[in-house]
């Protein structure tokens, strides 16, 4: 099954996407309210629903819509800042719609992962404190309405979310099948070494939007090799070597500088070029990591992203 990065989205291209799925499952006259403060309804929809939760029993009344989005890949919401959420946000948003009589079914939209264990407390949480029925609609169940209403995709203009940035990966795969004939062991690549000196990194991830956290935890576990990568491409021996590495990082870079408003943060670019190989090439197969070092070395060498603000 096709599954869309929702965490590409922001926030309010989120609510819009929750908005369209309920003017199919509930109907046309589902209301989305203006950004702002939402007072804890993202939209709302009175009457008879069109065939939500079934088309034997659907829902008849008052339905809230509301929307929490996260830009975190692989979130659950069992995660602590989403308990928070539910406890600080929702359930006295409920509270406070019940008293006013404006709502009597609740519909909590977001691109988290949902097991049947943490449904099944979230929704006796907002019952017992509430009363309200409720339901939590997460990444899983958005997938598959994605999958079943492509006229929902095309009018979200989800496509774009799939768009690689596509590029002669053959060029990267060459590259990296050679270099690592090379070098004497690849398994230690992702190992931290500590004290590592980066002139102006910080700015240039500022720059780019590159989190620390990916930078700390991903990048500079790669850094240690990034020597062997150098004295690679100056060997003379791999001329033709480097001049294919140049090709690349120059039709990457140009990709990049096209594509890049179209995500929020770098990180999420650099994986998805990574994806992009891994997927159209099978024969890297244990070599898989060495994808990364090298989209490491051409960011952190100023061969791609930005070198000025």
């Amino acid at each position: 099954m096709r599954k869309y990065p929702l965490h590409y989205l922001n926030d309010a291209e989120f609510e819009n996407l929750a908005t369209l799925i309920c003017r199919k499952i509930l109907g046309e006259a589902v209301i989305p309210f203006a950004k702002g403060s939402d007072g804890g309804r993202d939209g709302r929809f009175h009457g008879k629903a069109n065939f939500f939760p079934s088309t034997v029993e659907p829902w008849d009344g008052k339905i809230v819509i509301q929307a929490k989005h996260t830009t975190k890949e692989n979130t659950s919401c069992s995660d602590r800042d989403f308990q928070k959420i539910l406890t600080t946000e929702v359930v006295p948003a409920i509270e406070r719609l019940k008293g006013e009589n404006k709502v009597d079914y609740y519909m909590l939209f977001t691109n988290r992962k949902l097991t049947g264990k943490q449904d099944e407390k979230i929704e006796n949480l907002i019952d017992e404190n509430t009363g309200v029925i409720n339901i939590v609609l997460a990444d899983e169940k958005i997938q598959q309405w994605l999958q079943a209403y492509p006229d929902i995709v095309k009018e979200a203009k989800l496509q774009s979310l799939l768009t690689p940035l596509q590029f002669d990966e053959q060029d990267l795969k060459n590259l990296i099948i050679e270099f690592h004939k090379t070098i004497p062991d690849t398994s230690v690549i992702g190992k931290t070494e500590e004290d590592l000196i980066y002139v102006k990194i910080e700015r240039k991830n500022e720059i780019n939007n590159l989190s620390q956290d990916y930078f700390d935890e991903i990048i500079k576990k790669n850094y240690t090799y990034f020597d062997f990568i150098r004295n690679f491409l100056k060997d003379p021996i791999n001329q033709s070597l480097k001049e294919i590495y140049d090709d690349t990082a120059d039709e990457l870079n140009a990709k990049i500088v096209i594509n890049r408003s179209a995500y929020n943060a770098f990180e999420h670019l650099l994986e998805e070029l990574y994806d992009y190989v891994i997927s159209n090439n099978s024969e890297l197969a244990g070599k898989k990591r060495l994808i990364r070092l090298f989209l490491h070395y051409m960011y952190c060498n100023c061969d791609i992203g930005k070198k000025n603000a």
